[in-house]
Protein backbone atom coordinates (compact mmCIF):
# COMPACT_ATOMS: atom_id res chain seq x y z
CA UNK A 1 0.00 0.00 0.00
CA UNK A 2 1.02 3.33 -1.41
CA UNK A 3 1.23 5.70 1.58
CA UNK A 4 1.48 9.63 1.85
CA UNK A 5 3.76 10.08 4.75
CA UNK A 6 3.76 14.19 3.89
CA UNK A 7 0.63 15.74 5.21
CA UNK A 8 -0.51 12.91 7.68
CA UNK A 9 -1.84 13.79 10.91
CA UNK A 10 -0.40 13.07 14.53
CA UNK A 11 -3.10 10.92 16.59
CA UNK A 12 -4.79 12.92 19.21
CA UNK A 13 -4.87 10.31 22.09
CA UNK A 14 -1.06 9.54 22.34
CA UNK A 15 -0.12 13.26 21.97
CA UNK A 16 -1.82 14.29 24.71
CA UNK A 17 0.33 13.64 28.38
CA UNK A 18 -3.21 13.32 30.13
CA UNK A 19 -4.41 10.83 27.99
CA UNK A 20 -5.87 7.43 29.36
CA UNK A 21 -3.30 4.67 29.05
CA UNK A 22 -3.17 1.21 29.88
CA UNK A 23 -0.74 -0.03 33.20
CA UNK A 24 2.77 -0.44 32.71
CA UNK A 25 3.35 -1.71 35.84
CA UNK A 26 3.61 -5.61 35.15
CA UNK A 27 6.02 -5.48 32.22
CA UNK A 28 9.41 -3.43 31.57
CA UNK A 29 8.91 -0.15 30.51
CA UNK A 30 9.93 -0.50 26.79
CA UNK A 31 7.90 -3.78 27.27
CA UNK A 32 4.35 -2.06 27.89
CA UNK A 33 5.06 0.77 25.54
CA UNK A 34 5.50 -1.48 22.95
CA UNK A 35 2.28 -3.59 23.77
CA UNK A 36 0.47 -0.06 24.02
CA UNK A 37 1.21 1.12 20.83
CA UNK A 38 1.47 -1.76 18.92
CA UNK A 39 -2.36 -1.87 20.12
CA UNK A 40 -3.27 1.26 19.02
CA UNK A 41 -2.06 0.63 15.77
CA UNK A 42 -3.34 -2.91 15.08
CA UNK A 43 -6.28 -1.95 16.56
CA UNK A 44 -6.81 0.78 14.00
CA UNK A 45 -6.80 3.73 16.28
CA UNK A 46 -3.69 5.06 14.54
CA UNK A 47 -4.51 4.43 10.97
CA UNK A 48 -2.00 4.05 8.26
CA UNK A 49 0.08 7.04 7.13
CA UNK A 50 -0.44 8.35 10.90
CA UNK A 51 2.93 10.24 11.71
CA UNK A 52 3.51 9.60 15.49
CA UNK A 53 4.23 12.32 18.23
CA UNK A 54 8.05 12.50 18.78
CA UNK A 55 10.01 10.52 21.35
CA UNK A 56 9.84 13.38 23.80
CA UNK A 57 5.92 13.59 23.58
CA UNK A 58 5.32 10.17 23.78
CA UNK A 59 7.89 9.92 26.66
CA UNK A 60 6.00 12.33 28.03
CA UNK A 61 2.66 10.26 27.29
CA UNK A 62 3.84 7.48 29.07
CA UNK A 63 5.67 8.56 32.03
CA UNK A 64 8.69 7.24 30.83
CA UNK A 65 12.34 8.13 29.59
CA UNK A 66 13.33 8.87 25.30
CA UNK A 67 15.51 5.59 25.33
CA UNK A 68 12.65 3.58 26.36
CA UNK A 69 10.53 5.29 23.86
CA UNK A 70 13.27 4.56 21.27
CA UNK A 71 13.40 1.11 22.29
CA UNK A 72 10.02 0.27 21.63
CA UNK A 73 10.04 2.77 18.42
CA UNK A 74 12.64 0.21 16.71
CA UNK A 75 10.74 -2.95 17.91
CA UNK A 76 7.96 -1.15 16.20
CA UNK A 77 9.96 -0.92 12.90
CA UNK A 78 11.04 -4.08 13.28
CA UNK A 79 7.39 -5.55 13.59
CA UNK A 80 7.04 -3.46 9.84
CA UNK A 81 4.61 -1.29 11.86
CA UNK A 82 6.32 1.70 11.68
CA UNK A 83 9.12 3.44 9.55
CA UNK A 84 10.80 6.09 10.69
CA UNK A 85 12.65 9.26 8.33
CA UNK A 86 15.42 11.14 9.11
CA UNK A 87 14.02 14.94 9.74
CA UNK A 88 10.32 13.92 9.03
CA UNK A 89 9.53 11.53 12.05
CA UNK A 90 7.90 7.86 12.44
CA UNK A 91 5.40 7.03 10.42
CA UNK A 92 2.44 3.79 10.66
CA UNK A 93 2.95 1.76 7.54
CA UNK A 94 1.00 -0.97 8.33
CA UNK A 95 -1.39 -1.88 11.07
CA UNK A 96 -0.01 -5.48 11.05
CA UNK A 97 2.84 -7.17 12.08
CA UNK A 98 4.85 -8.68 8.92
CA UNK A 99 5.71 -11.79 8.83
CA UNK A 100 9.02 -11.32 9.28
CA UNK A 101 11.07 -8.67 11.01
CA UNK A 102 13.06 -5.89 9.70
CA UNK A 103 16.28 -6.09 11.26
CA UNK A 104 18.26 -3.51 9.61
CA UNK A 105 20.55 -5.09 6.66
CA UNK A 106 18.94 -7.96 7.39
CA UNK A 107 15.67 -10.15 7.95
CA UNK A 108 15.16 -12.16 11.30
CA UNK A 109 14.84 -14.55 8.09
CA UNK A 110 18.12 -14.19 6.95
CA UNK A 111 19.58 -14.82 10.57
CA UNK A 112 17.46 -17.88 11.41
CA UNK A 113 18.67 -19.59 7.83
CA UNK A 114 22.27 -18.55 8.09
CA UNK A 115 23.15 -18.66 11.90
CA UNK A 116 22.90 -22.43 12.44
CA UNK A 117 25.39 -23.28 9.35
CA UNK A 118 27.77 -20.30 11.21
CA UNK A 119 27.43 -20.89 15.22
CA UNK A 120 26.99 -24.39 15.41
CA UNK A 121 30.42 -24.93 13.95
CA UNK A 122 31.76 -22.40 15.48
CA UNK A 123 30.21 -23.65 19.01
CA UNK A 124 32.08 -27.29 17.94
CA UNK A 125 35.54 -25.82 17.31
CA UNK A 126 35.27 -23.47 20.92
CA UNK A 127 35.00 -26.65 22.46
CA UNK A 128 38.48 -27.85 20.96
CA UNK A 129 40.44 -24.66 20.56
CA UNK A 130 39.23 -22.60 23.95
CA UNK A 131 41.10 -21.02 26.25
CA UNK A 132 40.59 -21.21 30.05
CA UNK A 133 40.50 -17.46 29.73
CA UNK A 134 37.64 -17.52 27.14
CA UNK A 135 35.65 -20.35 29.44
CA UNK A 136 36.48 -17.32 32.30
CA UNK A 137 34.89 -14.84 30.35
CA UNK A 138 31.90 -16.73 28.51
CA UNK A 139 30.67 -17.58 32.29
CA UNK A 140 31.36 -13.60 33.48
CA UNK A 141 29.22 -12.35 30.97
CA UNK A 142 26.69 -15.14 31.59
CA UNK A 143 26.52 -14.58 35.27
CA UNK A 144 25.78 -10.46 34.65
CA UNK A 145 23.13 -11.41 32.23
CA UNK A 146 21.47 -13.52 34.81
CA UNK A 147 20.90 -10.09 37.05
CA UNK A 148 20.91 -7.63 34.65
CA UNK A 149 17.57 -5.66 34.60
CA UNK A 150 17.94 -2.99 31.75
CA UNK A 151 16.81 -5.40 28.24
CA UNK A 152 19.49 -2.78 26.83
CA UNK A 153 22.40 -4.14 28.78
CA UNK A 154 21.59 -7.48 28.30
CA UNK A 155 20.98 -7.28 24.66
CA UNK A 156 24.68 -6.05 24.81
CA UNK A 157 26.05 -9.08 26.51
CA UNK A 158 23.77 -11.56 24.57
CA UNK A 159 26.22 -9.92 20.97
CA UNK A 160 29.23 -10.58 23.30
CA UNK A 161 28.45 -13.43 24.05
CA UNK A 162 27.72 -14.91 20.80
CA UNK A 163 30.92 -12.77 19.46
CA UNK A 164 32.91 -14.15 22.20
CA UNK A 165 32.11 -17.97 21.20
CA UNK A 166 33.01 -17.18 17.67
CA UNK A 167 36.27 -15.61 18.56
CA UNK A 168 36.70 -18.92 20.82
CA UNK A 169 36.65 -21.12 17.76
CA UNK A 170 39.88 -19.65 16.49
CA UNK A 171 38.25 -19.28 13.09
CA UNK A 172 38.41 -15.69 11.46
CA UNK A 173 35.54 -16.02 9.00
CA UNK A 174 33.32 -17.07 11.81
CA UNK A 175 34.40 -13.99 14.32
CA UNK A 176 34.04 -11.83 11.22
CA UNK A 177 30.56 -12.74 10.05
CA UNK A 178 29.01 -13.00 13.77
CA UNK A 179 30.63 -9.18 14.37
CA UNK A 180 29.02 -8.09 11.16
CA UNK A 181 25.96 -9.95 12.03
CA UNK A 182 25.78 -7.89 15.46
CA UNK A 183 23.70 -4.90 15.13
CA UNK A 184 20.68 -7.48 14.10
CA UNK A 185 21.18 -10.20 16.16
CA UNK A 186 20.98 -7.06 19.18
CA UNK A 187 17.98 -6.09 17.29
CA UNK A 188 16.25 -9.31 17.08
CA UNK A 189 17.08 -9.74 20.71
CA UNK A 190 15.90 -6.89 22.16
CA UNK A 191 12.28 -7.36 20.11
CA UNK A 192 11.72 -10.81 21.21
CA UNK A 193 12.44 -10.19 24.52
CA UNK A 194 9.87 -6.99 24.43
CA UNK A 195 7.16 -9.78 23.10
CA UNK A 196 8.19 -12.74 24.11
CA UNK A 197 8.43 -12.19 27.87
CA UNK A 198 9.78 -15.88 28.70
CA UNK A 199 12.54 -15.04 26.28
CA UNK A 200 14.92 -13.55 28.11
CA UNK A 201 15.09 -16.15 30.88
CA UNK A 202 15.37 -18.86 28.70
CA UNK A 203 18.09 -17.79 26.83
CA UNK A 204 20.19 -17.52 29.86
CA UNK A 205 19.70 -21.09 30.96
CA UNK A 206 20.93 -22.24 27.43
CA UNK A 207 23.46 -19.98 27.31
CA UNK A 208 24.34 -21.98 30.01
CA UNK A 209 24.62 -25.44 28.22
CA UNK A 210 26.37 -23.87 25.58
CA UNK A 211 29.30 -22.87 27.83
CA UNK A 212 29.35 -25.93 29.77
CA UNK A 213 29.64 -28.01 26.63
CA UNK A 214 32.46 -25.47 25.89
CA UNK A 215 34.16 -25.92 29.03
CA UNK A 216 33.84 -30.07 28.69
CA UNK A 217 36.00 -29.67 25.61
CA UNK A 218 32.66 -31.65 24.04
CA UNK A 219 32.44 -30.58 20.41
CA UNK A 220 29.40 -32.87 19.80
CA UNK A 221 27.49 -31.49 23.16
CA UNK A 222 28.34 -27.75 22.27
CA UNK A 223 27.00 -28.06 18.77
CA UNK A 224 23.73 -29.81 20.06
CA UNK A 225 23.49 -26.93 22.50
CA UNK A 226 24.21 -24.21 20.33
CA UNK A 227 21.51 -25.35 17.81
CA UNK A 228 18.65 -26.12 20.49
CA UNK A 229 19.24 -22.30 21.51
CA UNK A 230 18.85 -21.37 17.79
CA UNK A 231 16.35 -23.27 17.88
CA UNK A 232 14.13 -22.16 20.28
CA UNK A 233 14.87 -18.72 19.22
CA UNK A 234 13.36 -19.46 15.72
CA UNK A 235 10.18 -21.19 17.78
CA UNK A 236 10.30 -18.07 19.67
CA UNK A 237 9.99 -15.91 16.21
CA UNK A 238 7.50 -18.12 14.72
CA UNK A 239 5.33 -17.69 17.59
CA UNK A 240 6.12 -13.24 17.24
CA UNK A 241 5.65 -12.81 13.75
CA UNK A 242 2.65 -15.75 13.31
CA UNK A 243 4.58 -17.89 11.65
Amino acid sequence: MDVNLSDSPTPRQLDQPGAARRPLARLSAAEAVLADLRGEIEAGGVPVGTKLPSEAALAARYGVSRSVVREALRSCAALGLTQTHTGRGTFVVSSRASGDLVLGRYSARDLTEARPHIEVPAAALAARRHTPEDVSALKGIIDEMSVEDDPAAWVALDASFHGLIARASGNKVFESVVAELREALAHQSETLNLVAHDRQRASDIEHRAIVAAIEAGSAELASAAMAEHLAAVDRALGTLIGR
